[in-house]
């Protein structure tokens, strides 16, 4: 709303964007603070409006549902059942409420499914139909809409792609067809299903950098370039700075790696102890750390080792990669240096400080080769906020480098760098960037500490392009790591399935009345009853056919497998890579595999009743059980109702009734009343 940029560790932005479209169509102004989940909203947050988009993804389920069913050719019954269940799933109906994306995530994957059952039935009538196009764009935008709404959806992508290669091979080998043909239906799919997906997902990173595009506290982690092309912020201060650094030039080195937090390097005019804690020695030389605030001695002088001068030459000359040069500490004049002494709190690495001539043995190594990590050519020239440089040097070979590691208090808890020697190939904690950028003009060193509290003042346009601007938020995105601690209401993938676990969204102030992401039971079991009997039968079935034993008609047998494919299939891949995850997990990233297992469920049933079944009296007695425990599904949803809608209080013994299981945390006041006593 107030196009402020932020970064999300949850996902692509496609998600929020329609959440904030929801907001915009409401009239929100975007001043509400989303610091605590359960916090009443103030009078100007059109809640209506941002839940809007979400409860009608999760109420489309409801007829896709019935429709993919429909597709894969079986019954009416087995369609409208699949569509009841996900009706009446307690877990599905409370996500769909609330300003949650996992049922816009679902209504894509059940959305990118339907389309591409729908395209390979129009395949076997009408191919290259407007229909058949249709339904095949609309395939691949899905999968893309899926991607952009959580990282999750290439999952069922993946699944859809590898359908649909199975379904294309045997349109190469089929002879009837010419070779322009078969050409042009490989070249279609390809189009629609990868072309149009990866021109869909970048859409989404334009419109959302396109309207993002002031600065906030989420881009700090973002680099120097890309915190530049934003309105205010780093670009306020840096809009016209010289793109070129010269010898003699002022400059300010940001650490590429932005972790644990941002900072630029620093020195100030303490000294190393003398002596450290755990008895080691130090140099007792200048301290030289990474510092993350804006300060006055984070500047420093690029400096020509075969000259004295500290001022930039008319015409000024320009740094390249691979010279040497000499770092000078603006506040103090003394050289960025680094020798044979252990680092403070990494002993493997080398001291790094600002040279003091204690008139020992102990040199000055103050020459630095300069490597431009991400440079075109050997000729490049150092840029402002552009080039990645690292800082080689020349007598020991070490690279300058952030460990990252908070100094004691003799280090005013700033951040240590040191020179590393073992550090090869690219490492985000081993590059620098220049932030901002001065030319010095003055030799004397009282009138360079006056410029160096001056703001710059030339002009010189430097905007990212979208490719390198969406190349490096992608990048963030998927390696930004978000708090992984333990949380009061996190779970594991084994617990899902067998539903021991549940999430308190809201309490009532008042009252007890709550709500709670908690599934119906009978739905949950008999989803994940109704998986395994798939893959005994199917394996069953597949043993026996090796044995040219066909218990199956082939039309039966091609609908049951792609019935797997889809709806196991779907179940497989977006629960099993959790198993492979090192992040804090939550029983609702496990909504979109249970839909798809929810979807298989009236499948197994109907080819029970028609496969298995071998008389009419079986087939009314297992008939008569579905119904039961349909009834069954029914009323659990109906006795969960009260924690799904959180539409009534509960006395503390309703309350203990409803925890069904001791790992359900259901919330009991201790000083409430219950009136049935």
């Amino acid at each position: 709303m107030k196009r402020v940029f932020f970064l999300d560790g949850s996902g692509p932005p496609f998600g929020h964007m329609l959440l904030a479209l929801g907001g915009y169509l409401g009239g929100f102004d975007g001043n509400f603070l989303w610091n605590r989940i359960g916090a009443e909203y103030s009078s100007n947050v059109p809640v209506w409006s941002l839940r809007l988009l979400p409860a009608l993804a999760g109420a489309l389920a409801v007829p896709m549902a019935y429709q993919i069913l429909w597709e894969l050719h079986f019954s009416h019954c087995a369609a409208m059942g699949a569509a009841l269940l996900i009706l009446i799933e307690n877990a599905l109906i409370t996500q769909s409420r609330l300003m949650l994306l996992e049922s816009v995530l679902i209504f894509f994957n059940l959305l990118a499914v339907l389309s591409y059952l729908k395209f390979s039935n129009s395949q076997k009538h009408r191919p290259f139909s407007l229909s058949w196009w249709l339904w095949l764009t609309l395939t691949g935008v899905a999968c893309s809409c899926a991607v952009g709404t959580k990282y999750m959806g290439i999952c069922t992508y993946l699944l859809v792609l590898g359908v649909a290669a199975v379904h294309t091979w045997p349109l190469i080998g089929d002879r009837t067809l010419s070779n322009v043909c078969v050409l042009c239906h490989v070249l279609a799919r390809a189009a629609a299903l990868v072309l149009v997906p990866v021109a869909t997902y970048l859409l989404f990173f334009y419109v959302h950098l396109t309207l993002l595009c002031r600065s906030g506290p989420h881009d700090q982690i973002m680099s120097s370039a890309f915190q530049a092309s934003l309105e205010g912020g780093l670009a306020r201060i840096t809009q016209g700075q010289p793109l070129e650094v010269a010898y003699g030039s002022q400059v300010t080195l940001k650490s590429a790696l932005g972790k644990p937090v941002p900072c630029w390097l620093h020195s100030h005019q303490s000294t190393y102890p003398v002596i450290y804690e755990n008895g080691r020695g130090s140099s007792h030389q200048q301290q030289v750390t990474c510092y993350p605030f804006k300060d006055v001695n984070n500047w420093w002088i690029v400096k020509d080792p075969g000259r004295h001068q500290l001022e930039v030459s008319d015409p000024p000359r320009p740094v390249r990669h691979g010279e040497v040069v000499q770092l000078v500490h603006g506040m103090t004049t003394r050289f960025l240096n680094t020798h044979d002494v252990a680092a403070p709190l990494n002993p493997h690495a080398q001291e790094v400080s600002c040279y003091v001539d204690y008139n020992i043995s102990m040199p000055a190594q103050s020459l630095w080769r300069l490597d431009i990590v991400n440079r075109e050519s050997d000729a490049e020239v150092w840029k402002t906020i552009l080039s990645e440089v690292r800082l080689v040097h020349v007598n020991t070979s070490a690279i300058l480098k952030l460990s990252g590691a908070h100094l004691p208090d003799w280090g005013f808890r700033q951040l240590e760098v040191v020179g590393e020697k073992l550090s090869r190939g690219y490492h985000e904690s081993a590059v620098w960037t220049v932030e901002e950028h001065r030319y010095g003009r003055s030799q004397e060193q009282k009138e360079r500490e006056l410029e160096l509290h001056s703001p710059t003042q030339m002009d010189v346009s430097r905007n990212l392009s979208f490719l390198a601007r969406f190349s490096e938020l992608q990048w963030r995105m998927l390696t930004v790591r978000t708090d992984d601690s333990e949380h009061k209401y996190s779970s594991t993938p084994l617990d899902w399935v067998t539903l021991d676990t549940n999430i308190a969204y809201w309490l009532h102030p008042r009252t007890s009345a709550q709500i709670h992401l908690l599934g119906n039971i009978v739905i949950w079991a008999s989803a994940s009853l109704a998986t395994a009997l798939y893959a005994l039968l199917f394996c069953w079935y597949l043993l026996r056919r090796q044995r040219h034993l066909c218990d199956l008609p082939e039309d039966c047998w091609l609908r049951w497998v792609l019935a797997g494919a889809l709806c196991a299939g779907g179940w497989a891949v977006n629960y099993l890579p959790f198993f492979l995850m090192e992040k804090t997990l939550f029983l609702y990233h496990y909504l979109p595999a249970l839909t798809f297992q929810i979807l298989l469920l009236p499948a197994v049933l109907q080819h029970i009743s028609e496969h298995l079944c071998r008389s009419e009296l079986q087939r009314s007695v297992f008939g008569a059980l579905v119904v039961a425990w349909y009834s069954a599904a029914c009323h659990v949803f109906n006795t969960l109702r009260p924690l799904t809608y959180g539409d009534r209080s509960l006395s503390p013994s309703e309350l203990k009734a409803l925890r069904w299981k001791d790992s359900w945390d259901i919330l009991i006041r201790k000083y409430q009343q219950d009136p049935t006593q």
